[in-house]
């Protein structure tokens, strides 16, 4: 089964597929925002005070199984059809992602960082932001990755609320029975999930050079290692 796609009408509508492109990067974007924002006090607090990690992390988890059309139906008496009810809906589902790896990410931070700083008479809130944070920085970010595609795929389900970017044209095409648009949204999603996970991969590799030779380092050990082998075996 093959799919015809009318590129004289992709042609015709590149001004509203840009500009539904835009539209659905700029709510996926400020739903990981507005969820990242939320998770790293949570986290903090989950980390510091261990009575209270089970709970945060179980009312996450509880959030992250409401079906997405009810959590948008739910905040409409609330924000209305608006942009703020698409946000609000999707930072739900990013905050359980972000909450547990950020937590994670605290938790992986070796024990004598921490102590060193401590040594050296840093003050917990200064320890937090140039030890802890930039060394879970990798899980964190991890999170962040997993965080966007989901929210880039979610857009789309705003639809039924008047909103949803690219995921207009998935309405439009089955209600017309016109496939273009919809391998049109399929597509620019994708790629958009694509760029933005590059992206941040990137972003992290500037962040973190601490880790850049960590690859280079163990690939060089492993030739060493068999060649000092060899010279104890002769």
């Amino acid at each position: 089964m093959t799919v015809d796609v009318d590129w004289v009408w992709i042609a015709d509508h590149s001004g509203e597929l840009a500009a539904l492109t835009v539209n659905h990067l700029q709510a996926a974007l400020t739903a990981v925002l507005v969820g990242l924002a939320l998770a790293l006090p949570l986290a903090v607090l989950a980390h510091r005070v261990r009575a209270l990690r089970g709970l945060l992390l179980s009312l996450a988890n509880v959030l992250f199984t409401v079906p997405s059309i009810a959590v948008f139906v739910l905040l409409l008496p609330v924000s209305g059809l608006t942009r703020t009810t698409t946000v609000i809906g999707l930072a739900v589902y990013t905050l359980v992602v972000l909450l547990r790896n950020t937590v994670d990410g605290l938790d992986s931070v070796p024990a004598h960082a921490k102590e060193a700083a401590t040594a050296m008479g840093t003050r917990p809130l200064r320890t937090l932001l140039t030890v802890e944070l930039p060394l879970a920085l990798p899980v964190i970010v991890a999170g962040v990755r997993i965080a966007t595609v989901m929210s880039i795929s979610l857009v789309s389900v705003a639809t039924y609320i008047g909103d949803g970017g690219l995921g207009q044209l998935f309405t439009d095409g089955f209600q017309r029975d016109f496939p273009t648009p919809v391998v049109a949204g399929v597509v620019l999603t994708l790629l958009l999930a694509l760029a933005a996970d590059a992206l941040l991969v990137a972003v992290e590799y500037l962040l973190t050079p601490w880790n850049r030779g960590r690859g280079r380092n163990r690939g060089r050990r492993q030739p060493g290692g068999s060649g000092s082998g060899a010279v104890r075996g002769g």
